[in-house]
């Protein structure tokens, strides 16, 4: 079987990040599920993922700009609540040491 190449897999999908996340997520399926493979493949789970990725078998059923615009701006939100409490505690108006 033909090697597997990035390029390959990034024609079915929008960037590198986006590739992690779905090769990450069918890796997982594979793996601990013991899900079918979708293509022809006696390699490990994640190698077999990214053909499944680069055969067009498994893609994205949300929409993939807005999924990782949504989780880019909750990393945003929790790291304005962070350095908000750090100022606080700073600032001596918090002890993170009471309850």
């Amino acid at each position: 079987m033909a090697r597997i190449t990035i390029e390959d897999c990034l024609e079915h999908v929008s960037d590198h990040f986006a590739l992690i996340h779905l090769t990450a997520k069918r890796y997982r399926q594979l793996h601990k599920n013991n899900s079918k493979p979708l293509v022809e493949s006696k390699n490990k789970p994640v190698v077999t993922a990214l053909r499944e990725i680069a055969a067009g078998k498994v893609v994205f059923r949300e929409d993939v700009a807005g999924t990782m615009n949504a989780q880019a701006q909750e990393v945003n939100e929790q790291r304005r609540r962070s350095q908000r409490l750090d100022a606080l505690i700073h600032a001596g108006k918090l002890n993170p040491h009471e309850q």
